[in-house]
Parts: structure tokens; C-alpha cells; sequence
């Protein structure tokens, strides 16, 4: 909508992503992805299969040369397993593209920044595209576009928690500090979450419990492709300032008296 998403010179054909865990099957992973329109989809290297073609693979349902399918290093506690699971997602021929994430709690599921960053060094240097999970920190942003990571991915909320966008006014510093795109990652819980996001100027939405957890996640995938195409819209268009006080909505000009 208005200008092309590009990550590494990749056109991103749809602003909101999602994710593949969480579905009863890989019939109703097939059928929300396809609701939401989403162009990527990001697949846990450690949790579901796409590398045994032996056994029911994701691949079967979400088609590789349809989607850009975005390996995510979910599950790893420290940056060499993190590490490993790229190269293991590189490996099966899977992509070099990688959502980079280095959990630091498991109660939370917050990031370890100091084992993100060295896990993002290696992984630019082997020549991933490396997109990385982080907090709502401007700091941490900026650092790792430094690295060289080609998007930054700030959580919203903590992941799965449903909470909505927590601290809008950190991600819109993040989105004005950084010239690479932000991907909101984490904590959306419905449809004005990820419009809210949008209005905020980022690039684009990342969610799976969001969609999966919902009692119809076709129907809220949809929601979300539609949330996500009215928060653009409307940051494209500008929205009026907030006032304290109120302003007429008809000129006074030529009133009848």
C-alpha cells in the first residue's frame, strides 16, 4: 500500500506475518494463512516439521514458492543453539533469511540481548539474512541494525500474552531511529492491535497465538489482514491532532444569525 516493502531487495507482497505454531493441524494452519494474506510465514525450526519429508511436513500445506517461508529459532535459550538452528534451517535448503530469537526467561519468554547480539554477529557474517527479536528498546534497535541485521523485530508485549502494544511510544522511536524496517513481533491480541501498530509507522505485523489461539482462527486471520490494511491506510493519511479542547466540525464562516 502507497510504497513497497523491501527486506534485503525481497518485495514483501503483505504487511502482516504470521506464525504456524498452536493450529490443531496443518489443514487449519493452511486455511488461516491463506485468510490472512500474509506473504510470510515464519515456521519454528525446533518445534515443526519441515525438514523429514518421511513424515507430515508443513511444507505440504504452505507452499515454498507462494510464501517466503522465515525459519524462527524459537525454543533456543543460548546463542549457540540458536546458531545451530539456522545453519540447520540453511542446511535443509529451507532459506538463509532467519527470525533470531534468544530467549533469556522462560516465564516471560523475553530476550537475552546480550546472547541476541552475539548470535546476530556470526549469523550476519555467514551471510543470513538475520531478523532479529528483540525488546522495545531503541538502544538495542539501533545496535543491531549496526550489526547488521536486515529488520528489527521489537515485541509488543510478551509473547502470546495478548496484550497489545505496551509501549507505543518506544517503537515509535525505535521506527525513527532505525532506517531499516520494524516488524512488530509479539503480544497482539486482536484486530485494533495490529492496526494500532501500523498507525504507529512500522513496516509490518508478525502474530501467531494472536490467530491460532482465537476460537475461529480463520475468521481472525482475516481480521487481521484487514486491522493491518487500516492502520496503513491510516498512517498514510495522517490523522488530525489530539486536542485538549474541541474544534467545530463546520466553518463559522457564513452562519445564519
Amino acid at each position: 500500500m502507497d510504497n513497497i516493502l523491501k527486506i534485503a531487495g525481497v518485495e514483501i507482497k503483505s504487511r502482516l506475518w504470521v506464525g504456524t505454531g498452536k493450529y490443531r493441524d496443518f489443514k487449519e494452519t493452511k486455511e488461516a494463512v491463506e485468510a490472512s494474506g500474509a506473504h510470510v510465514v515464519t515456521v519454528a525450526v525446533r518445534r515443526v516439521n519441515i525438514t523429514d519429508h518421511s513424515k507430515e511436513n508443513l511444507l505440504d500445506y504452505i507452499d515454498p514458492k507462494k510464501y517466503i517461508i522465515l525459519p524462527n529459532t524459537a525454543g533456543c535459550y543460548t546463542t549457540e543453539d540458536a546458531i545451530r538452528t539456522a545453519r540447520l534451517a540453511r542446511a535443509a535448503g529451507i532459506s538463509d533469511w532467519v527470525k533470531l530469537e534468544v530467549i533469556g526467561d522462560e516465564r516471560t519468554l523475553l530476550p537475552d540481548n546480550e546472547a541476541l547480539i552475539e548470535a546476530a554477529k556470526v549469523l550476519v557474517k555467514e551471510g543470513f539474512i538475520v531478523l532479529p527479536y528483540t525488546n522495545d528498546d531503541p538502544v538495542m534497535a539501533r545496535k543491531l541494525e549496526d550489526i547488521g541485521c536486515e529488520a528489527i523485530m521489537p515485541l509488543a508485549a510478551p509473547i502470546g500474552s495478548g496484550l497489545g502494544i505496551r509501549n507505543p511510544y518506544n517503537i515509535r522511536i525505535i521506527k525513527e531511529i532505525v532506517s531499516v524496517p520494524v516488524v512488530v513481533d509479539a503480544g497482539v491480541g486482536t484486530a485494533s492491535d495490529a492496526a494500532i501498530a501500523m498507525e504507529l509507522g512500522c513496516d509490518a505485523v508478525l502474530m501467531n497465538t494472536a490467530i491460532a489461539g482465537a476460537k475461529d482462527p480463520v475468521k481472525m486471520a482475516y481480521a487481521m489482514k484487514m486491522g493491518v490494511e487500516a492502520g496503513r491506510l491510516a498512517w498514510l493519511a495522517g490523522r488530525i491532532p489530539k486536542k485538549l479542547y474541541a474544534s467545530a466540525s463546520s466553518p463559522l464562516e457564513g452562519m445564519i444569525e
